[in-house]
């Protein structure tokens, strides 16, 4: 309830401090800056490469996503992706843990109640949580991984001190630090986790499919920069372990931009590519 709570108490403040004139050019810096880390920490990490191993890294590198992943404040590693392939075995059916869909919600009430508890009141309720043991069971036995989901607090404190340090060598001052720690601390982890709970519950519910899957998962494009190409929620329920969400040339996906960049570099290998032919056996009638 506090992780929920404080970062939009935050941004109450962040927004009187913005309306008084006390937002500066190192604030923006601060918060695109830790945005961006442990944003790709959760679509590349967290999502691409441990949930649907979309890739393979060197270890340092998994260790770095994994560590970027868990500053975002969306849980421990391994929780998170047996969560999310909890969601993909159910997708908007019962056992989904987050699905708008849910089996009461009639009308516009209804509805809203679905968007309600995919986007935020699923993480209160226990009984859909997934068990890691069934779920990710190939990284419960990970060393790496099973003591960074140990040791999560200290990395979300690790993700508070680093734009309190930015903030500070920016400016030099400890107001600077502290106004670092407001808009890449806080802010920063409401806006990450409005984009990553919009995924859950708004691609679910509105938007284009290009595919049949079988679910209402749906491409929302103007979430798409947002949430580092993740909206394209409709081509990664057609393709689950694919390294691009944004199949199409115009699909905004910077997190395939950036894995696209490690293979390039040989730092990521086998990463999965759909074929057109693929594609096109797939896709819709109706592209609705």
């Amino acid at each position: 309830m506090v992780v929920i709570g404080l970062p939009p108490a935050a941004l109450v403040l962040a927004g009187w401090l913005a309306w008084g004139g006390t937002l500066r050019w190192h604030d923006l810096v601060v918060l695109a800056v830790t945005y961006t880390l442990s944003g790709l920490g959760v679509t590349v990490g967290y999502h691409r490469l441990f949930t649907h191993r979309s890739f393979k890294t060197t270890r340092p590198l998994r260790i770095l996503f994994a560590i970027l992943g868990s500053t975002a404040v969306e849980g421990p590693v391994i929780e998170w992706v047996a969560t999310h392939r909890k969601h993909h075995r159910f997708s908007d059916r019962p056992g989904d843990p987050h699905s708008p869909h849910i089996e009461d919600a009639t009308g516009w009430a209804g509805a809203l109640r679905g968007l309600l508890h995919a986007h935020v009141g699923w993480i209160f309720r226990g009984k859909d949580m997934a068990n890691p043991q069934r779920y990710a069971k190939d990284l419960v036995t990970d060393r790496d991984l099973c003591f960074i989901s140990r040791t999560f607090p200290l990395w979300v404190l690790v993700g508070m001190a680093v734009p309190f340090a930015l903030g500070f060598a920016l400016t030099q001052t400890l107001a600077g630090g502290l106004t670092g720690l407001l808009w890449g601390g806080a802010v920063r982890v409401l806006v990450l986790h409005h984009a990553t709970f919009s995924i859950n519950s708004l691609c679910h519910f509105f938007g284009r499919r290009a595919f049949a899957t079988g679910d209402e998962s749906r491409n929302l494009a103007w979430l798409a920069p947002i949430a580092f190409g993740e909206a394209w929620h409709n081509n990664h329920h057609a393709f689950p372990t694919s390294a691009r969400h944004g199949l199409g040339r115009w699909q905004f996906d910077p997190s395939a931009w950036l894995i696209a960049t490690l293979e390039r570099s040989k730092l990521a290998w086998d990463v999965v590519s759909i074929s057109p032919d693929r594609q096109q056996a797939k896709r819709t009638s109706d592209n609705r």
